[in-house]
C-alpha cells in the first residue's frame, strides 16, 4: 500500500509562486509514476501533469509553462512548482501514484489547498 503526503498549500496572491510536495513511502519510490491533479468548487478533478523516474514528464496545456513537476528518489518525494498563480489556480490538489502506465492513477493523497487571491 502507498500513502502520499502533500505539503506546501496556502494563500498566495496573483503572480506569486508556490511549491508544492508530495511525500510516499509503502513502496519503491522509482517504481511509481506520479502525479499531480487539481479540483476547484464545483469542477470535475483535472489533470495537471505527470513524472516518471526515467525524468520523463507531461503536462496539462493549462499548466504547461508555468507549472514544473520534479522528483527526487532518493527522497521519495515529488515536487509541483508553480508559478506566475492566477485566481483560477484556486483548488484542491491532489498528489496520485500508479504502477503501470495503463492502469488507472492507484493511490492518492488528502490534498492540499491552494488559493490564489487578485
Amino acid at each position: 500500500q502507498v500513502q502520499l503526503v502533500e505539503s506546501g498549500g496556502g494563500l498566495v496572491q496573483a503572480g506569486g509562486s508556490l511549491r508544492l510536495s508530495c511525500a510516499a513511502s509503502g513502496r519503491t519510490f522509482s517504481s511509481l509514476i506520479m502525479g499531480w491533479f487539481r479540483q476547484a468548487p464545483g469542477k470535475e478533478r483535472e489533470f495537471l501533469a505527470a513524472a516518471w523516474s526515467s525524468g520523463s514528464t507531461s503536462y496539462a496545456d493549462s499548466v504547461k509553462g508555468r507549472f514544473t513537476i520534479s522528483r527526487d528518489n532518493a527522497k521519495n518525494t515529488m515536487y509541483l512548482q508553480m508559478n506566475s498563480l492566477k485566481p483560477e489556480d484556486t483548488a484542491v490538489y491532489y498528489c496520485a501514484a500508479k504502477v503501470l502506465v495503463t492502469s488507472n492513477w492507484t493511490y492518492w493523497g488528502q490534498g492540499t489547498q491552494v488559493t490564489v487571491s487578485s
